[in-house]
């Protein structure tokens, strides 16, 4: 048992080192925060450098895909291939693929009902355009003009794909 005397002063010494504790848990705090935010904005600076290439290996990937479901579609002989389409390639000046890809998606959406692959060619050229959002886009309007047949719409369009995948690569 310790005098009384003893008693106090390490009563007193624990208070100091209650006390001097409580000032360093703050800075401590502070510290690891600064730590795990280091290492968020490392680790988001690493994920860009992941999710970019990913990124676009999916987008190449929906162009060779896309391009493949054309060359299907063109070589079928439907009585659709005839149908009008929007010519939406009449004024189209080659600068703006997502614009022209866009408004290709509104002109599949509309022909589905003939070839069941322009679902696929609907849904890859919204991704494109609109990227992992695009299922919660709609395509671009294309306002009624000259008309194109569809046969020549997909040759067209084939070409775009393939134009946009020697950009791409």
């Amino acid at each position: 048992v310790l005098p009384p005397e003893k008693h106090i002063q390490l009563t007193d010494h624990q208070t100091t080192q209650r006390l001097r504790a409580e000032e360093v848990q703050p800075k401590q705090a502070m510290i690891i925060l600064v730590q795990v935010l280091l290492t968020f904005l490392l680790l988001s600076a690493c994920l860009g450098d992941v999710v970019t290439p990913w990124a676009h290996t999916l987008r190449i990937n929906m162009l060779k895909e896309s391009i493949k479901l054309l060359d299907h579609l063109q070589q079928m002989e439907v009585s659709c291939n005839e149908m009008n389409v929007t010519n939406i390639f009449a004024d189209y000046k080659r600068d703006n693929n997502m614009e022209i890809l866009c408004k290709a998606a509104t002109i599949a959406q509309e022909g589905q009902s003939c070839h069941r692959y322009l679902e696929g060619i609907y849904h890859n050229l919204l991704s494109l355009v609109w990227g992992s959002r695009g299922r919660h886009k709609k395509p671009c309007p294309a306002a009624a003009g000259s008309t194109i047949s569809l046969k020549n719409f997909l040759k067209e369009l084939h070409q775009v794909l393939q134009e946009e995948y020697k950009s791409q690569k």
